[in-house]
């Protein structure tokens, strides 16, 4: 099973980078999105979507414009589950989740505190209470992906200039000892354990030219449940796709 998790920043503003060739050219099996930013009323190009053989499940935020997850399958899932039953976090559109058989796949979107205190809280609030909603549903779908954007940097390997963002949101103490005590609740990293190599990212300012020179964050994941360790066979950062400020991490599973 090939997975990919992409925070396209606007799914429109990606169908006009011709994201939707790339796409078809990846032929994954289950793609999770992030900010996607819009309604599936307001795309005219989901024909096409269809056309890829893919089943397409939306669950955007209430304000327009914002925020907002989705997930395109080629396999039809046993059931779908929109939002994780906490209202402010569901309002944002913030988690959808596809279950088949022999996983589940949850696309997630972490709230960022970069705009200011008042964020930040929320994004506190959200780690502590999604946290605790992710441990019990591990109970009832113990064979669990969670695909997303984190807006977190778990060690220093993971980001361009650990020592000057020390105090930036995303690399904040307590943001990592979530991240920390997360994958000790039985998670696997999947790109750290195909992969030790530094420089590896999957964000970048869109200021001074900062993917050029690869001064970037890794905080897009395919984090998987303990349980399918032996199922990982590869995980990529697909750093040449340019759709976003973001790129795309892909998983394969081998059942």
């Amino acid at each position: 099973m090939k997975i990919i998790t992409y925070n396209v920043n606007g799914i429109r503003s990606a169908i006009n980078k011709d994201w939707l060739a790339w796409l078809q050219a990846t032929d994954a099996d289950v793609v999770c999105l992030q900010e996607i930013k819009a309604t599936p009323d307001v795309i005219k190009e989901l024909g096409l979507v269809d056309d890829m053989g893919y089943q397409h499940f939306w669950f955007p935020a209430e304000k327009k414009g914002y925020s907002g997850t989705a997930i395109f399958t080629k396999r039809l899932p046993n059931h779908v589950e929109y939002g994780c039953g906490i209202p402010d976090f569901d309002r944002e559109g913030r988690c959808i989740r596809v279950d088949f058989d022999e996983v589940s796949v949850m696309s997630a979107y972490f709230p960022s505190g970069s705009s200011g205190d008042e964020r930040q809280v929320f994004k506190y609030r959200f780690l502590d209470e999604f946290g605790k909603y992710l441990t019990l549903l591990k109970v009832t779908q113990p064979n669990l992906v969670i695909c997303g954007d984190y807006n977190i940097c778990h060690r220093p390997i993971d980001i361009h200039n650990p020592k000057s963002n020390a105090n930036s949101s995303g690399f904040l103490p307590e943001e990592r000892e979530w991240m920390e005590n997360f994958i000790e609740s039985g998670f696997v990293d999947t790109f750290r354990h195909c992969n030790n190599e530094p420089h590896n990212y999957t964000w970048w300012s869109f200021r001074a030219n900062s993917r050029a020179k690869n001064l970037g964050w890794r905080i897009d994941y395919a984090m998987a449940s303990k349980e399918l360790e032996d199922n990982i066979k590869r995980c990529a950062i697909l750093a040449e796709a340019r759709h976003s400020d973001h790129c795309p991490v892909l998983l394969e599973l081998e059942f």
